[in-house]
């Protein structure tokens, strides 16, 4: 399970700076990093909390760098890190980006290249990354500025001994109207909402599935000059299906409840279906969950397109302003790496380690027979998802799947998602959230309209 791992003067003499230590006598440089003490901004997800509990017994203890973890919320971790990484102010050395902020980070200089890092640690084995992750954390100009901590795509989850109950059959590729049907009918067993889906306002809470029910019902954010089209047809249909499916068959509060808020019901036995992360099988399928073993998994339901799953990486960066780069590495190296996923599988459990991020996972016996239930849907999402740069029927001027690859998303995809949570939450009618969105949307593209 151990690897031999470099040492951070082994690193630091091909990485970071490019300097050529060797010729220059004996320089250590273990001394200052390898008591560094690393400041690590992540997102709360069950992921970050296995890492935070596994640190000090085995990174620390192994290369003498503490970890000191700020671990927040998913809005509030991205509020923390866009302030963070804007005005370089050091406070954190790594932090957990994504595949949106990674190209955008990049572009600023906000974030420091990892080439020479990973060419300088072989054990880190980079190529037995993901392709498309690794693609999707690399920036303009080709080099390579994150390294992800897991990956994932969507897909659904429903309860087989409900189904089995009111004899329903879910279908393996189910369309989204086939999965309202389901809903429905199912709404009710056993006190279970129908479906469980999210509603709390962030561009990266209910934004993440509204926007592939947007893109497979033929939706587009943008014509190909800059024109929004969010009161168009295909998206209001989306939008309203989404939003009524949840009014009618879904979770009470739903304007109020994140990722993780409805993985809390659906492991609680609260829900009979959630279309959601892959990553969070694992949780479905822990020891303390009331639904372990009861829970079936099926393709991210589509519409007008074959295809409507999104593409989604929690990755590593560094702060170009960070201190303590080498050793940021360091962490960085053993996080991602395939010697930790075995780690979490041996001491947590295999349904525990990050997954799709390493093709190796899905080549170990343990991790196949551990997570029998969903890994072979898991590999399909994360390596067979919708395309990031054409996810939809519409042509459009940007990429990406559950979000839109532009620097204004962050703000405009929030302000947006505020507006579709008053929907379902039944203060304003979808027709009205989606005017007073459109506007947004406009303005948000007024530059790249040449206005």
């Amino acid at each position: 399970m151990k690897r031999s791992r470099l040492t951070l003067a082994a690193v630091a003499a091909t990485a970071a700076a490019g300097l050529a230590l060797a010729g220059c006598g004996d320089v250590d440089v273990s001394g200052v990093e390898e008591q560094a003490g690393l400041r690590v901004l992540a997102t709360d997800v069950p992921q970050v909390q296995t890492l935070k509990k596994l640190t000090k017994k085995y990174f620390t203890a192994e290369t003498g760098i503490t970890v000191d973890y700020t671990v927040l919320p998913e809005n509030e971790a991205r509020e923390t890190m866009n302030r963070e990484f804007a005005t370089q102010a050091g406070h954190y050395d790594v932090a957990s980006v994504s595949a949106y902020e990674v190209p955008i980070y990049a572009d600023h200089g906000w974030l420091a290249p990892l080439d020479s890092y990973v060419k300088a640690d072989k054990d880190f084995d980079q190529g037995d990354v993901f392709p498309n992750l690794a693609s999707s954390l690399t920036g303009e100009d080709g080099k390579l500025y994150a390294e992800p901590f897991y990956g994932e795509g969507s897909f659904l989850m429903y309860r087989k001994d409900l189904f089995r109950k009111d004899g329903l059959t879910m279908p393996p590729n189910p369309t989204w109207k086939q999965v309202a049907d389901l809903a429905a009918q199912v709404d009710g067993a056993d006190g279970a909402s129908g479906i469980c889906l999210r509603g709390l306002p962030g561009w990266g809470q209910n934004l993440a599935p509204i926007n592939t029910v947007v893109n497979t019902f033929g939706g587009t954010w943008y014509d190909m000059d800059w024109n929004a089209r969010l009161t168009a047809p295909e998206f209001r249909e989306a939008v309203g299906f989404y939003v009524d499916l949840l009014r009618t068959h879904g979770q009470p509060g739903a304007e109020r409840m994140g990722v993780l808020e409805i993985l809390d019901r659906f492991v609680a036995g609260e829900c009979a279906m959630m279309y959601d992360a892959t990553s969070l099988a694992s949780s479905v399928e822990a020891d303390s969950s009331s639904v372990k073993g009861k829970v079936g998994y099926v393709q991210a339901p589509h519409e007008r397109t074959d295809k409507a799953g999104w593409l989604w990486t929690w990755a590593w960066g560094i702060q170009q302003a960070a201190e303590h780069k080498d050793a940021a590495w360091e962490f960085i190296s053993w996080a991602s790496s395939k010697e930790y996923q075995e780690l979490v599988g041996e001491e947590v459990g295999w349904t525990s380690a990050p997954a799709g991020n390493r093709k190796s996972l899905y080549e170990k016996p343990e991790y196949r027979q551990a997570a029998g239930a969903w890994y072979r849907q898991e590999y399909s999402a994360a390596t067979d998802s919708a395309d990031p740069k054409d996810p939809g029927v519409a042509p459009r001027p940007y990429d990406g799947i559950g979000f839109l690859g532009i620097p204004e998303f962050a703000v405009l995809g929030t302000a947006v998602s505020e507006q579709i949570a008053a929907a379902i939450a039944g203060h304003q009618s979808v027709d009205a959230a989606l005017e007073k969105s459109q506007d947004l949307a406009q303005a948000a593209a007024a530059k790249y309209r040449g206005e």
